[in-house]
């Protein structure tokens, strides 16, 4: 999955105001305790933080 389509599926699910709030701000146990900004530059792929993103705010995997 490339960055884009990442960034575009946050902005469609939490808005394009609250994405990179949240982002920045939630640490998730499904990163390591790492926010969404945090895991990336980590090196973990837009797909993986993806997933962990719908796993930890119970979007359905069907709607990704």
């Amino acid at each position: 999955m490339r960055l884009t389509v990442f960034w575009q599926r946050m902005a469609d699910h939490f808005g394009a105001a609250y994405a990179d709030s949240f982002a920045r701000d939630h640490v998730m146990s499904e990163l390591g305790g790492r926010t969404v900004h945090e895991a990336l530059d980590a090196g973990w792929s837009a797909k993986e933080v993806w997933r962990a993103v719908c796993g930890a705010m119970d979007v359905p995997y069907d709607k990704q």
